[in-house]
């Protein structure tokens, strides 16, 4: 069964980015036609991501960047990432390598307290795992967003991973280590929500960021009570 879950992820992988592709094409067409008609588009697919209505983006800072390379080079990378992907509901959960903020090597399973359900967040009981930046500053960027480069080594994670832990989030922050293998492990890339129990997957949440959905989790928690 796993083995068929992974080839269905290995199918599906050309497909999105095909997908992408046609996207951008589209967008970039009908903006030369009539830049007003590909602005409403753009706002009709932010909604599905409250992008539209997020204050602190206004459309300029991020609309644009569908249209660019940086868009496309950003899908593919996180779909290659994402072909390693190893978690699947009713399956073993992935007890993938995690550090600490102060430079301890951890991993999920840590984390895990008896039957309590445990949620991945990943960029009851919550645990926020900081992966590689999706908007990086020198990759697929939105403006008026943080200044945060692509990650060369720890150090530079661990910084960023700070501008989480200011939001006083009151959950634990670790982040992935450079060789991206828990995001790969859970397909995360660029956002996604699992849970957790007695070392098993019980939610998976669809990718981000159309299918990054916290609502979601918090009524199959309720479900579970």
């Amino acid at each position: 069964m796993i083995l068929i879950r992974k080839c269905i992820v290995y199918l599906l992988t050309p497909y999105f980015i095909c997908l992408a592709c046609i996207q951008f094409l589209y967008l970039n067409l009908l903006n030369l036609i009539s830049p007003s008609w590909s602005k409403k588009v753009l706002l009709k697919m932010g909604e599905k991501t409250n992008m539209s209505t997020n204050p602190r983006f206004r459309y300029e800072d991020w609309g644009p960047t569908f249209m660019s390379l940086n868009f496309i080079k950003g899908v593919i990378g996180f779909m290659w990432t994402n072909l390693g992907e190893e978690a699947f509901v009713g399956n073993k959960a992935p007890d993938s390598p995690l550090v600490t903020l102060d430079g301890k090597t951890i991993s999920i399973y840590k984390y895990l307290k008896d039957s309590r359900p445990l949620v991945l967040n990943f960029g009851s009981y919550f645990l926020v795992v900081y992966i590689s930046e999706a908007h990086s500053t020198d990759g697929w960027v939105f403006a008026n967003n943080f200044d945060i480069n692509k990650h060369q080594n720890l150090e530079e994670r661990f910084a960023a991973a700070q501008i989480l832990v200011k939001e006083d989030p009151l959950c634990p922050i670790v982040v992935d280590n450079m060789a991206d293998t828990t995001a790969t492990q859970y397909g995360a890339l660029p956002e996604r929500l699992y849970v957790l129990q007695a070392g098993r997957v019980i939610y998976k949440g669809k990718r981000g960021p159309s299918g990054y959905r916290p609502m979601e989790v918090r009524s199959f928690l309720e479900k579970m009570k």
